[in-house]
């Protein structure tokens, strides 16, 4: 039984596979019956809207049915203890996709329960929006250990992601972060150990400096309203603007996992611009989800490891 909770998942050999898997897909608008008679129960404690959609719809596109559960109408709402909740629903559909807070819920299902379990964002890692994001850069340039890539904003789940995806697909990445937002020490340390080539500053021009690819995210992301303010004062310098990305290769492109607060972490002149190709990943969401789902569900699988 496989699951996807993080980047520590997968084989570099399997996270390259599955990035190849879903533009295949893509290119081939990819339909099969390989989860029919399969119920994958989505588990969102966040509010969704392309992971929701692409979840759903590959699901479908596969051939299964999903349910849809959020703790308004369900025990996860009152203090049931997710091991209970893991090893019933684990009686009841095949799979669980599951958008939480905590990392720990994650683990703490998949531990208890006796079917797949798939990371669809926690407050630590959201690798199926990277995944896809590496499918985005794939499609134009296949070899990604040549490319640089800038991320520019909070050191959040996103961030840590790109920093585990780093270690895998080869890519140097050049994080710069206001002091006091740096991403996680141990998913950087563990990253590093694993020959992630890293550089970590504060500095967003000499993140962006000739970077193949340029991402940022929300400054205050999902159960950080409370601090919009004082993140707003703190991450001042840090938008992505056309003055910045005249500093990246001159065929670099914009990335952003949406939604997107155009005037904050980015331009409306960049978002909208011939630079920003964040409505292509936004569809990639689809493709990646139905190569991570065929992964885990396929009974014989020869495309991967």
């Amino acid at each position: 039984m496989k699951h996807f909770l993080s980047f520590a998942d997968l084989s570099a050999q399997t996270a390259m596979a599955l990035v190849r898997r879903g533009a295949a897909m893509k290119a081939e608008n990819f339909r099969s019956e390989q989860l029919s008679g399969k119920t994958i129960a989505l588990i969102f404690e966040k509010a969704s809207t392309r992971t929701r959609v692409s979840f759903e719809v590959a699901v479908r596109h596969l051939g299964g049915s999903t349910i849809f559960l959020t703790p308004a109408d369900s025990q996860l709402g009152r203090s049931e203890p997710l091991r209970d909740t893991a090893r019933v629903l684990s009686r009841y559909v095949d799979g669980l996709v599951v958008r939480t807070f905590a990392q720990a819920n994650l683990e703490e299902l998949a531990r208890f329960g006796s079917i797949p379990v798939i990371n669809a964002l926690s407050d630590l890692l959201h690798p199926c929006q990277v995944l896809c994001d590496v499918l985005t850069m794939y499609e134009r340039t296949p070899d990604l250990g040549s490319l640089i890539v800038a991320w520019v904003g909070d050191g959040n789940n996103m961030a840590h992601s790109w920093i585990e995806a780093a270690a895998l697909f080869g890519f140097t990445l050049r994080l710069a972060t206001p002091a006091g937002f740096e991403p996680d020490a141990q998913v950087v340390a563990a990253a590093r150990a694993a020959g992630a080539r890293l550089e970590l500053g504060h500095d967003p021009k000499a993140a962006v400096r000739g970077a193949h690819y340029v991402n940022t995210d929300v400054w205050a992301s999902m159960g950080q309203e409370a601090e919009a303010g004082a993140r707003l004062a703190a991450f001042s310098g840090f938008q992505v603007d056309a003055a910045l990305m005249a500093l990246a290769h001159p065929e670099a492109k914009f990335l952003h996992c949406l939604p997107a607060h155009r005037g904050e972490e980015v331009s409306e002149e960049v978002f909208e611009g011939p630079q920003s190709i964040v409505f292509d990943q936004a569809e990639n969401r689809l493709h990646i989800q139905k190569a991570i789902l065929e992964w885990i569900f396929a009974q014989e699988n020869t495309t991967h490891e």
